[in-house]
This record gives C-alpha cells, structure tokens and sequence, in this order.
C-alpha cells in the first residue's frame, strides 16, 4: 500500500466525518421542527486490499442515511390519532348539546313544564278569572316555545355537523393526491435499493400527510420495497404507489333531513370508517344528536297527545261556535286508527254537548268510535262526521284540506266534548289545547289562544267545575300507558339524563384516547426525536475523528514532500 493510498484513505476519512457533520447539523437545524425525525449516518469499513501477504483495510464507507422511525410505532400512533380526533368531535357535540339544554337556568323546558302545570293549578283558586286561564295559555306557549326552540337549535347543531362531513371531501383528497405524489418522489430518490439512503424530508412530509389524513379518516399503510406506501380505507385501496383514488359526497334523506357521507368515487362505495374525525361526525350527526331529536319528538309527542287527551273531555267557560279540526285525512273511508294520523286513537266513545245560551240548556249525545278491528265496520272519518252532522243542533262538514269543520246550527248555540275514552279528539286535534306532534311544530291551539275562556278547565259541562284542571294540574306526575307507565316528567329527565350520561362518557373516552395518544407520541420523539445533547456528543465525536483524519493528511504530505526531496 502506497503513501498515495494511505492518503486517499484519510481523504474518504475526512469526507465521511464530514457527513457525518452535516447530518448532526441537519437534525440541530430541525430540532423545533413538527414531524420531523432524526437522521442518522451509518459507517461501514470499507472492502479490505491485499498488499503482498497483508489484507489492509482501504478506511470507512458512509453506507446510508437513514431515518430512526419505528413504523410499527407510526402506525399505532396514527390509529391513536384517528381515535383521538373521533372521540374529541363526541364529547364536543355532547358539550354543545348540554349548553343547549341548559338545566342549569331558568329557561330549560323543565322549568318552563312546571310554570306550566303551576299555572293551570292557579285555575282551581279563580275558575271564573279569564285573565288566570290567560296566564295557563301565556305560559303554555313559552313551553311550546322553548320545545320548539330547542328542537331547532339542536337541529342546526346536526345540520352544522352534517356541514362539516361534507368539507372533508377536499381535504381528504388533496391528502391522498399529495401522498400519491410523495410516494413517485420518494421511490425516484430512494431508487428503490435494499440499502438505501432515506430520503428524509421528503419521508417526514409524507409521515405528516399520512398522521393528517388519519385524524380524518382511519387508514391501514403498506410499505412498499419501492419506498411508497399504499393506503387502505377498510377493503378499499385509496393510495396505491403514484395512484389515488378520489372520494365524493352522497346524499341521503333520512326523514325529511339530508345526510352526507363520503363515497370511494370509482367503487361507488362508502367510504369504510371506524374512527377519525369523519367517524366522529357521522356519530355525532346521527347518534347523538339524532338520537336526540328523536327523543325530544318523542317526548313532545307524548306530551301534546297525552295532555290533550284529558283537556279534550274537557268544557270552558264558554263553548264553541265553531271549531276545525287540527288535522285532516287523505282517505277518509279507512278506519281512523288506519288513517296515518300520527296518534292512534282506540275503541271508545265521546260526548258531544250542544248548550242554549238563552235557556240554558245542554243536550248530551255519545259518539261511539269502533276500532275493535273484529267486525269489519270500524268507524272511519266519513262515519264520524256522519254521526257529528246528526247531532241535534250541530252541523259537520270537510274543508277544502279534509280537516273537520263543526259549526253550531243556532246563532244561540254552542258546543263542547267531554268524556273521550277513543283518543279520536286529541288525534283529530279536535278541542285540544296543543297542536304538532314534534318538538319543531309544538304550539298551542289557536282557538283557546285567542279566547283563554274556552280553556277546558270543567269536566261538568261548560262554565262549570274545576275537575279537568284537577287532572291537568297534575300531569306531571301522571303515569302514562304510551310511556311504559313513565309520566312526562320522568320522560323528560331521562332525556336530559341520557345527555348527560352521553357526556360523561364521551368526555372520558376522549381523555382515554388523548392519554394514549401523548403516551405513544412520547415513546415516538424518544426514537425519532432530536436530542441536543446527543447531537452534541456526536458532534464532537465526528469533529475529533474528522482532526484526526486532517493530521493523517498532513503527516503523509509530509512524508511525500520528504521523499519527493531526497
């Protein structure tokens, strides 16, 4: 071995230390950057030579420059993220939902219903005060109100949820364009050889995009020999090498309400997702706050039915001269528990009162509703109004909507209900107090809300007892067949109760995922994270064997300029 291969040795010394100097710098220069892992120069002796009998080593090789990453670790860690993002848009939209409640104030519906129930007892003190039942009409329509007010807001929440599914298309796809991209990059830069250098930045920015798209959608990863990564959505590739595939926006209507979800455009396929914030969103959208509408509907169904049921066989202060029917039916020669009215009236009857203000007077007939279902002649909506018409001084008729019209036939007449053991009034929305069967279209009846008067506070014919106000004034309570035997009251705690509950829940699941997420995200800065004083350390590992090198260099300059002048 010559003086000139010795010198070549320290030269490849000297660049080797040097490489090893510029990627110490370039970790020191990225210590602050997010994502970004640490790179470390692998050395390798380089192929011995044989001198005479010898084999003399020719230095150090610089093998590779490699990225210290765990991808098992990143995998974990994105699906940790997918979970994490999934359970924080949960216990967000819980949150929103219990503000929206408001238990804790003196405007949630709970207050409002026992305002309500307090002011139909007032009733009971002064029967003959108009400006009282006025009072019972005023605060009936705050609840109605805020029924109703709640159902919208809840409503827009869903709608504001639904919104955000839908901007998630193009961000999904510019991260799945911009994965497919960096895969072809990569695998032109890498070469694709099984030793390798790292192509490090353009590696990390892929990691990022990848961590980005899984706290939007949960992604499976495969690794390539190429370098490039195929991305997996449940069965469906969506990333494979340079090719990605788009994803689209479906609409469906789920009750009158428009339901995004994403759909793999070239599979027409939905997207398959078990968390990430799309995951998290489409819970939020159709379990919790879905749930919650429904729950809410059910609970102000209940509450107009049940109500009206027992206000229906009740009298006011005055009776009616005319009265139309909430609701109207499209066919009307199908039995009224058959006819698509959204409460389903039974096998019973009701009274009719027909009264003569001059004299007095009051004319009872019962109107016996068959809904047995066993003789085939069940009481339709044409029979009913058949029988109405008969009614000794009342006339029956359809309006141009098919809702029933009642009017009494003597300018000194009037009329009113009483003992309905069918359900058919309050279905009807005949002589009832509320109106709607939802949370949105909850109101009260626009004939007591323009003459509180003919609140039906009497159960003894019109301008008489306080019976009806009894049993009205204490509805809360009331066990209700069409609740399981639950009263209204108890409906709407465990509405209240299954959000708060929901809440709880939500929150400590998230805290769960976010827990174990920083759990993994520290495991993974102490692999791929930049040390300072590590870095230090190598630092001035490479610049003493890079001196050392410098020193071999001059002593064989030395010696060659001692030969070159003997």
């Amino acid at each position: 071995m010559s003086l000139f291969s010795t010198l070549q040795l320290a030269g490849n010394a000297l660049q080797a230390q040097s490489i090893g100097l510029q990627v110490v710098g370039q970790n020191i220069a990225n210590v602050n950057t997010p994502g970004y892992s640490r790179a470390e120069v692998n050395f390798t002796p380089a192929p011995t030579q044989r001198v005479g009998k010898l084999l003399l080593g020719l230095g150090v090789e610089v093998e590779s420059v490699k990225q210290k990453a765990d991808a098992h670790l990143n995998e974990r860690l994105r699906s940790a993220a997918a979970d994490r993002a999934g359970g924080e848009v949960q216990e967000k939209a819980y949150q929103q939902l219990e503000t929206l409640i408001g238990e804790l104030q003196d405007t949630d519906v709970s207050t409002s219903l026992n305002d309500f129930l307090g002011a139909v007892a007032q009733i009971l003190n002064q029967p003959e005060s108009v400006s009282v039942r006025n009072l019972a009409v005023l605060q009936g329509k705050t609840l109605a109100g805020d029924v109703a007010r709640l159902a919208a807001r809840a409503g827009d929440l869903r709608s504001d949820v639904n919104d955000q599914v839908i901007a998630l298309e193009p961000d999904v796809n510019r991260l799945l364009k911009r994965i497919a991209e960096l895969n072809v990059k990569i695998a032109t830069t890498e070469g694709g050889s099984a030793a390798r250098s790292d192509a490090v930045g353009l590696r990390d920015e892929r990691n990022a995009a990848l961590e980005s798209l899984s706290k939007l959608i949960d992604v499976r990863t495969q690794e390539q020999d190429s370098g490039a990564v195929n991305v997996f959505a449940g069965g469906d590739f969506l990333v494979f090498e340079g090719i990605s595939r788009n994803v689209t926006v479906h609409y469906a209507d789920e009750g009158g309400v428009k339901s995004a979800s994403l759909y793999v455009a070239e599979t027409d396929s939905p997207l398959q997702i078990a968390s990430g914030k799309l995951a998290g969103l489409v819970d939020a959208r159709d379990n919790i706050l879905g749930r919650f509408l429904g729950d809410l509907d059910d609970f102000a169904g209940s509450l107009a039915f049940e109500f009206n049921k027992i206000y229906a066989s009740g009298q006011g202060l005055t009776g009616y001269a005319n009265l139309t029917s909430e609701r109207g039916v499209v066919d009307r020669t199908q039995p009224l528990d058959a006819a698509g009215l959204p409460f389903t009236p039974v096998n019973g009857s009701f009274d009719v009162l027909v009264r003569d203000k001059q004299t007095g007077l009051t004319k009872t007939t019962r109107i016996t509703i068959d809904l047995n279902g066993l003789d085939g002649d069940d009481t339709t909506t044409d029979d009913l109004v058949s029988r109405l018409d008969a009614v000794d001084g009342l006339s029956a008729a359809y309006d141009s909507t098919g809702r029933i019209v009642l009017r009494s036939e003597s300018s000194v007449g009037e009329f009113a209900f009483s003992n309905d053991t069918s359900g058919t009034l309050a279905a009807l929305g005949i002589n009832t107090f509320f109106t709607g069967s939802t949370a949105r279209d909850l109101a009260v009846n626009a004939a007591v809300a323009s003459d509180p008067a003919k609140f039906a506070a009497s159960r003894s014919g019109i301008d008489g007892d306080t019976q009806n106000a009894v049993d009205l004034a204490a509805f809360l309570d009331r066990p209700l067949e069409s609740l399981d035997g639950k009263s209204i009251g108890q409906s709407y705690d465990e509405l209240v109760s299954n959000v708060t509950q929901g809440a709880s829940v939500a929150k400590s699941v998230a805290e769960g995922f976010r827990t174990f997420e920083d759990t993994l995200r520290g495991e993974q800065l102490a692999i791929s994270g930049v040390n300072l004083d590590e870095e230090a350390v190598n630092m001035i590992a490479f610049q003493r064997a890079f001196q050392a090198s410098a020193r071999l260099v001059s002593t064989i300059t030395d010696l060659l300029n001692l030969l070159t002048s003997l």
